[in-house]
């Protein structure tokens, strides 16, 4: 009976340790949420038990056919979770989407790995950290100056062609910086420039933006974010 009581009391423990990462994940929208979490806790930890308890469920057994390797089914356990971090970053164009999420599935079957085996203290202040981190590090990073690229592409015409001094007056009035260029010019003699930007404000590409749209040399030009 005693068994059955310490089972029960580490699913439900890693119950709640997966929702409490899972309900942040949630609440900003990302595929892998409440449920996904708690069943990735739920099933680490069930996979633990199951070395933890080897002996009882394999009573009888001569003692050379069983081997105690607990690190064998976490490894195991990881390189599963790996297949389904994978699934959840996403790739918008040029900009990759769900890291964050992944590594969030990730620390929680760590997480349910850890009460498997009975470690409830490091358990507990992983999860506290992890729900830290996702949260008031959003914040956090969301106020720092952070270095944003994007790609920028632009068409000029044949008649009066953009060149680049033009373009890095443009850049510099909007305090945007940039990697060298490359051209090509198309069968109609338009010229096309491509070039990498970054700039610690999002607004500086707004503004860039403005610009290029009112001027006479650009037929036509796409701002796309390289960062999630």
């Amino acid at each position: 009976m005693e068994t059955w009581i310490v089972i029960t009391e580490r699913l439900f423990l890693a119950l709640l340790a997966g929702s409490m990462i899972g309900m942040e994940r949630a609440v900003h929208g990302r595929p892998a949420g409440l449920r996904t979490h708690a069943l990735v806790s739920i099933a680490a930890t069930l996979l633990m038990l199951l070395t933890v308890y080897q002996w009882d469920l394999l009573q009888g057994m001569p003692i050379e056919t069983i081997r105690t390797d607990p690190t064998r089914m976490a490894q195991g356990i990881m390189t599963g979770i790996g297949f389904l971090g994978a699934g959840v970053i996403m790739k918008d164009k040029l900009t990759i989407r769900g890291l964050t999420t992944a590594a969030s599935i990730w620390v929680t079957s760590s997480i349910g790995i850890m009460i498997g085996m009975g470690f409830y203290d490091s358990a507990f202040i992983a999860t506290v950290m992890t729900v830290v981190i996702l949260s008031v590090f959003r914040w956090l990073e969301s106020r720092l100056p952070v270095r944003r690229y994007a790609k920028l592409e632009l068409k000029s015409p044949q008649a009066g062609p953009m060149n680049e001094d033009e373009l890095d007056i443009i850049l510099d009035t909007c305090k945007i910086r940039h990697y060298p260029a490359s051209y090509r010019q198309d069968d109609d003699g338009n010229l096309y420039i491509y070039m990498t930007i970054y700039s610690n404000q999002s607004r500086h590409m707004r503004e860039l933006a403005d610009k290029l749209s009112s001027h006479s040399q650009v037929l036509a030009f796409s701002v796309n974010p390289t960062g999630d």
